[in-house]
């Protein structure tokens, strides 16, 4: 199910006496209704965030729910930051797709086709995640939207390889392990490089998962800033096998520190500065086509400080990409 953001949803703090110079992104902030399609970005750089209010795939992987509210919490910690776009810019909320009667698979659906309408219409798009089970959807849309012939590279920030077997059913642990299965029935390449990984938190039977995919990886311990050269070559070297890239955050990579809103906290999870550097480095690329951030579980966070380090991530996000 799918419903359009109600006016008065982005709502924060005013500085009336500023004036334009104290405008905050909700009072920019466009609405945009998807229930009929996408007209073409009216903006010449033109960013969409879409929700995904999902945790039905957490539940099934035997998870702590509560995902489903992560949208509406990253909203609110998005809404009072300070305008610094340029006029050539347009932020717009494009609404929530809805996960009913736990049926997840037709949620992801949903969720794909309203990711075509965007990316379809020129729409550099943001998902609001929702479990980890978002990733299929999104793809989904992705796939649709892609032109023909160009490779995708999916990079995914993560303590996880979300490479489970899906044969019962699918859960927010699958969705790369269906992306890879539903390229390879097209005669596609299977890029995928995730970063952050707990080898603590993956069983041998999905490293040989992700070893018989081809799948790259770099463990958490690794995931330093010392250590930033090496994975920005690593990194370059992935992003040229690639003609658009694909990025998704899902906020368990993080130290619980940084990130106790999630259904699985990290004790020794990454720090946020070498993320957010190495997503500064893949939007430098010019090859970013969509992300999404994944897993916020609003119920679990302490002092909202999960959803404060989505929406800075996503803050810095939108800056860097509404200049490329």
């Amino acid at each position: 199910m799918y419903k359009p953001t109600a006016p008065g949803t982005w709502k924060g703090r005013v500085d009336a006496l500023d004036g334009e110079e104290g405008k905050r992104w909700h009072q920019g902030i466009k609405l945009l209704n998807l229930t009929e399609g996408a007209e073409p970005a009216d903006a010449e750089q033109a960013i969409a965030f879409l929700g995904f209010c999902c945790d039905e795939g957490v539940r099934r992987n035997q998870g702590r729910e509560g995902a489903v509210e992560g949208p509406a919490a990253l909203r609110q910690a998005m809404a009072s930051f300070a305008w610094h776009l340029e006029d050539d810019v347009a932020l717009f909320d494009a609404g929530d797709v809805f996960c009913t009667n736990q049926n997840l698979e037709e949620a992801q659906k949903q969720l794909g086709k309203k990711v075509t309408a965007l990316l379809s219409n020129t729409y550099k798009t943001i998902i609001l995640g929702g479990g980890h089970e978002t990733a299929y959807g999104h793809f989904l849309g992705i796939k649709q939207a892609l032109p023909e012939g160009q490779q995708l590279g999916i990079i995914n920030f993560d303590a996880h390889f979300d490479l489970r077997n899906y044969e019962k059913q699918p859960s927010s642990g699958t969705p790369f392990l269906q992306i890879a299965d539903d390229l390879r029935t097209e005669n596609k390449d299977f890029n995928y490089l995730c970063l952050g990984i707990q080898q603590q938190g993956n069983t041998q039977k999905l490293f040989n998962t992700a070893e018989a995919l081809g799948a790259d990886f770099v463990f958490a311990p690794a995931m330093q800033v010392y250590n930033y050269e090496a994975l920005r070559e690593r990194l370059q070297q992935f992003v040229e096998l690639a003609d658009v890239l694909y990025v998704s955050i899902d906020l368990d990579v993080f130290a619980a520190a940084y990130a106790p809103g999630v259904s699985a906290p990290a004790a020794l999870g990454v720090h946020p500065e070498i993320v957010l550097l190495l997503l500064q480095e893949i939007i430098s690329s010019g090859k970013l086509l969509t992300l999404d951030i994944v897993e916020l579980n609003p119920k679990l966070d302490s002092d909202n400080r999960t959803a404060k380090l989505g929406a800075s991530l996503l803050y810095h996000v939108v800056q860097q990409w509404s200049q490329v």
